[in-house]
């Protein structure tokens, strides 16, 4: 999500971890466009309201009926 979003590099799968991509990955997320797109995706999730979207969701899932 964070890749797709532009907010950051790739994952670097274990067996691919050198310095070099390690070092790649790490210049890449420090980048001024993956700032941008870092903060843009920050000011939207915070507009989200994902708390009480989060536990109305719990709330709703919740087996009313077997738990009496």
């Amino acid at each position: 999500m964070i890749q797709r979003a532009g907010a950051g590099p790739a994952p670097i799968p274990q067996k691919e971890l050198t310095p070099e991509t390690l070092s790649a990955a790490i210049r890449y997320a420090v980048s001024p466009e993956v700032k941008r797109a870092a903060k843009a995706m920050g000011e939207k999730i915070r507009s989200e309201n994902g708390e009480e979207k989060g536990a109305s969701s719990f709330h709703r899932h919740l087996p009313l009926k077997t738990m009496r």
